[in-house]
């Protein structure tokens, strides 16, 4: 017959297990250095991005006045492509050129490239490119026919490697139509708009 267990001896037993939890190793905190290293790896992946953005698309430029009103606003940031970038018909692009009164970049529309030929209708408010007429829906007011005698041309020829220019908001822009700017070489070309990039209610790519 087995002696009743001692209340005393299963005190003592249950104190000489360990608890099961104790037998796992506790996760130790990330320290200060481990935190730092976090954001060391984060900054320099957001430099490499930089760098590569800056790279291969080329640069970030301010628009002035409000000549490509209503595409662009005065004050919008502007992501542009460099790198490789050759003029088309349509492209927006940033230029620098001085004239006039003109002496730093300017956003316009390429209107021809070298080889083609401009003709603009006043009458009907119309631009022809190799006769045929532009259709341009990113226009917010008919074009009138400018009261400045630097400005009267009607005809132009654009040489290889040169583009011809205007800008959106036709009545207040000084463009190629403008006898000091004229054609200008591809080589005053900073680049092609792609996309705003402040303020933030007009983000959005450039068509």
């Amino acid at each position: 017959m087995s002696e009743p267990n001692n209340p005393q001896e299963e005190r003592q037993t249950e104190a000489l297990t360990p608890d099961n939890t104790s037998d796992q190793p506790q996760k130790e905190k990330p320290g200060f250095a481990a935190d730092c290293y976090s954001w060391l790896q984060a900054l320099t992946f957001a430099l490499v991005i930089l760098i590569v953005v800056f790279t291969f698309f080329g640069r970030i430029i301010g628009v002035e006045g409000s000549s490509m009103v209503p595409t662009l606003e005065d004050g919008d940031m502007l992501l542009l492509r460099c790198v490789g970038y050759e003029p088309t018909q349509g492209d927006i692009v940033v230029l620098h050129k001085d004239f006039a009164e003109i002496h730093h970049p300017i956003v316009k529309r390429v209107i021809a490239v070298g080889g083609q030929t401009v003709e603009i209708d006043y009458s009907t408010g119309t631009v022809y490119v190799d006769g045929q007429a532009l259709d341009e829906p990113y226009l917010g007011e008919p074009m009138r026919e400018p009261d400045s005698p630097y400005e009267q041309g009607t005809y132009w020829e654009v040489p290889e490697g040169s583009i011809f220019v205007m800008g959106d908001n036709r009545n207040a822009s000084s463009d190629s139509r403008h006898a000091e700017l004229g054609v200008v070489d591809e080589r005053h070309v900073l680049g092609k708009v792609l996309c705003v990039v402040l303020p933030f209610q007009h983000i959005g790519a450039v068509n």
